[in-house]
């Protein structure tokens, strides 16, 4: 009998986070789909759990849908997130406070739920969507809360790697590059392309590729792979 895998996917109703919920689907996972507004699914095997995955209450639901309906947890993509750009000096308490919650909080209760039954089955996969500017700054996109935040889930993924590699656990991480996203507005374009060696914007395609050929590399653990038009390697 064939086993139903299952993908719980966050930050999922548009961009990076839509997209991925496709590709999974096209790989025959059934999904369970979150995000603050996420809205139900004609799919049968996509099942929209909303609400802020910050809110422990909500990490447990999330993965508890996983395992009432289908039993199991093979892939968790950690997506949700948020980029607050300002100079470091201008940001606020407040700020700080939901890039934190988002950012950090919005991996740890899910990650911490998905991994405990992963470890039970022997087998799954984590993988955090970051942003390459944790590892290559750009004066023209302040990003320190970004760093601060989602330079943790970016660094956390080789430390998970290792101590869960025995278990059957892997994890990586997709570094983007600036994608062309509704959050983007069209004006910028042409400005945001220009900070890529490659001379353009990423699209949530090229994401999507890379988190699917994460999925299928049954040998990569520890992984940060850089999906940026050539940022991380220099200009």
């Amino acid at each position: 009998m064939d086993i139903q895998k299952v993908a719980v996917i966050t930050g999922a109703s548009q961009g990076i986070g839509a997209g991925v919920v496709e590709a999974y689907r096209s790989l025959g996972y059934a999904v369970i789909a979150n995000s603050r507004t996420i809205v139900a699914s004609d799919d049968d095997l996509v099942i929209a759990v909303p609400g802020d995955i910050s809110d422990p209450a909500v990490a447990d639901r999330v993965i508890e849908t996983a395992v009432e309906r289908f039993g199991r947890v093979d892939t968790l993509v950690n997506n949700a997130g948020i980029f607050i750009a300002k100079p470091f000096l201008d940001y606020t308490s407040d700020d700080f406070d939901q890039a934190l919650a988002v950012n950090l909080g919005g991996f740890f209760h899910v990650t911490q739920n998905a991994v405990a039954r992963m470890s039970a089955q022997r087998t799954g996969h984590v993988v955090n969507i970051t942003t390459s500017l944790v590892e290559y700054a750009n004066s023209s996109v302040p990003s320190a809360l970004a760093s601060l935040t989602k330079g943790g889930t970016a660094a956390v993924v080789k430390s998970l790697a290792i101590e869960f590699a025995s278990r059957g656990v892997r994890f990586n991480a997709v570094s983007p590059g600036i994608i062309k996203t509704p959050l983007h507005a069209e004006e910028s374009h042409e400005t945001y392309a220009a900070l890529h060696p490659m001379g353009r914007m990423g699209t949530i395609d090229d994401v999507v590729h890379g988190v699917i050929y994460l999925e299928q590399a049954p040998f990569v653990t520890g992984e940060f792979l850089h999906v940026d038009g050539g940022q991380s390697a220099g200009n």
